[in-house]
């Protein structure tokens, strides 16, 4: 019997004006027969802030953390999604108080679960993940900036958020204070086969319309889409760094994956997605 999983690909680009690309990502998608097999599939997406190199820092123990954590730990998905956004935290915190020069360092990520047919989202900050679906795109993770604060409060409209000077203002992201409130869905969203998924550090949310994102995944396969989105984040200027992983849902099975890139030295419409019945996962540390 063949199974609905999840075929593409990630890429990160350091973009036109940054000397160093503070991003990092991972896709595992383990084989039939090895024991992580029913873990499912799992994408990460992070985009590292912080002094110098510190962002490089965060974001990169903030990937390996949750794909390690994930695969290493028994239990129901939004459990473990949850115990591996707050280890990674931890992980930074710790390596920030062992290393004065990375001080202060954090990062946004964004993580997509995928096991037999179905998704689980955990994110904080601003990185983002879509799902086209039907032609339709949607945005599955909620902004957790000021601006999209604002906007969610009538406080602003979102033609006055894609202009604000405070656009770049981040509410959450591991590491960057003692405690945090990222989201894991406690219900996943059940995918169809031909559904598309996406994961994006603001690099490319932030300069690429959605509907030019959704054009390009609908019409390429997935690495030549991710090529493509990169280029066109290129050519709108690129001022952060890009990363971007475009996912297919399809029938059958392909070679194990595991894909990690180290960083080198349309209008949107909502879909009815698991966001009621999500709970913000526990806060670091927790409250005596």
């Amino acid at each position: 019997m063949q199974h609905l999983r999840p075929h593409g690909a990630m890429r990160t680009d350091t973009g036109m004006v940054r000397s160093l690309n503070e991003d990092s990502v991972a896709f595992v998608a383990p084989a039939a027969g090895d024991p992580a097999a029913g873990r499912g599939s799992l994408m990460v997406v992070a985009d590292g802030m912080g002094g110098h190199a510190a962002g490089e820092v965060a974001s990169g123990l903030a990937v390996e953390t949750v794909r390690r954590v994930y695969y290493e730990l028994g239990g129901e998905v939004p459990e473990v999604l949850a115990a591996a956004f707050l280890a990674a935290h931890r992980a930074i915190l710790s390596w920030a108080e062992s290393n004065p020069e990375c001080k202060g360092m954090g990062t946004t990520c964004t993580a997509l679960a995928v096991r037999e047919g179905q998704a689980w989202l955990a994110h904080i900050g601003d990185s983002r993940a879509y799902l086209l679906r039907a032609g339709v795109m949607t945005q599955l993770s909620d902004d957790q900036t000021l601006v999209a604060q604002m906007v969610r409060e009538g406080k602003l409209t979102p033609e006055q958020a894609q202009s604000s000077p405070i656009s770049n203002v981040i509410l959450e992201a591991l590491g960057a204070k003692e405690a945090i409130s990222p989201i894991v869905w406690a219900d996943p969203l059940a995918l169809s086969d031909g559904d598309i998924l996406v994961l994006c550090s603001d690099g490319l949310s932030g300069v690429v319309p959605e509907v030019t994102i959704a054009e390009h995944i609908t019409r390429l396969p997935p690495d030549e889409a991710c090529g493509a989105l990169i280029e066109a984040a290129k050519a709108a200027g690129a001022p952060d760094n890009v990363s971007v992983g475009v996912f297919r849902m399809a029938e059958g099975v392909e070679p194990p994956q595991r894909y990690q890139a180290e960083p080198p030295s349309g209008t949107t419409r909502r879909l009815n997605v698991p966001r009621e019945g999500s709970t913000a996962a526990e806060s670091w540390p927790p409250a005596s």
